[in-house]
């Protein structure tokens, strides 16, 4: 099972929200989504589901397009709240989980079974509108997982979410890819993003800017993060032809270079000077990435 997106385009008005968007994510991947807020992410999403039609392409979910005889399959959570906040928890569950074509006792059965894996059974009875954000955002998670589905479309999971329940969260989703579902989630944490997915897709303004596996993307990057802790003055190594950006911190700093060539200057450079307690190259970080490449777009 797969999830095709071919050359997909959505207008509204003159506005194009996503633009000749094509990703192909097979049968148990994980898929990061990334893009700053109105990058197109969220549309995407919606076409996926049906909710919206594209102008232009096409998607489709097992060689299908989807549609209401494919809801069953799928599993939606939205970035807004999407509760009905006067409801009680354990009766809004079992009727997202019969819209997902569930039966009620086996409704039921899978919600007690996620109360008590998200460690908040004793809400089962309260409404909504009664429980903290986080709390409401695991029962959102809760619907999209109770009923099984085979694709997973998730927009910002883990916010609102504390640390713990952040890693029960993961967990939960990382069964789900290896049960051989196939899950696309976008977030603005790209840790998570970096931690969890095989492949990744980076958007600005409805373009698709990067895409691939996560180690093609990092090598294809073409630069290196070198790490140096010294209690040295290192400040003129910023300025070694080759080092394209320094972010200091209270032990050293990060440098940003073009090749290993530049490592070594830096290396030898940073000996001259004295001492040094720490020295690691490094493959640049998502957030290096996704920062350079929307800039250079921005520019």
């Amino acid at each position: 099972m797969a999830l095709i997106l071919e050359n997909v385009t959505k207008r509204f008005g003159d506005v194009t929200a996503v633009d000749g968007l094509t990703l192909t994510v097979g049968e148990g991947t994980m898929y990061g989504f990334l893009g700053a807020n109105g990058a197109g992410k969220t549309t995407t999403f919606r076409m996926i589901l049906g909710l919206l039609n594209a102008n232009e392409g096409r998607i489709t979910w097992n060689n299908k397009p989807i549609g209401y005889e494919t809801s069953p399959e799928i599993g939606y959570l939205p970035e807004e709240r999407g509760l009905y906040p006067k409801m009680k928890v354990q009766d809004q569950l079992i009727f997202l989980g019969q819209l997902r074509g569930m039966k009620k006792n086996d409704a039921k059965l899978s919600l007690n079974k996620w109360l008590e894996r998200m460690e908040i059974s004793h809400y089962a009875n309260k409404k909504v509108e009664e429980l903290s954000k986080g709390n409401q955002q695991k029962i959102q998670v809760i619907a999209s997982l109770m009923h099984n589905p085979r694709l997973l479309i998730l927009d910002e999971p883990f916010s609102g979410l504390d640390p713990v329940n952040v890693e029960m969260l993961k967990e939960s989703i990382l069964e789900f890819r290896n049960d051989g579902a196939t899950i696309v989630f976008s977030s603005h944490r790209m840790d998570h993003v970096e931690e969890l997915c095989e492949q990744l897709s980076i958007i600005h303004h409805g373009k698709q800017i990067v895409s691939g596996t996560l180690r093609d993307v990092k090598r294809s990057f073409g630069k290196q993060n070198v790490r140096i802790h010294s209690d040295n003055d290192l400040s003129q190594l910023g300025k070694i032809s080759g080092v394209t950006s320094v972010a200091k911190s209270i032990e050293g700093a990060v440098y940003q270079v073009e090749s290993e060539i530049i490592a070594d200057k830096l290396l030898n450079a940073a000996l001259r000077a004295g001492p040094i307690r720490h020295f690691a190259i490094e493959e640049p970080s998502l957030q290096d990435i996704f920062i350079e490449k929307v800039g250079k777009v921005h520019a």
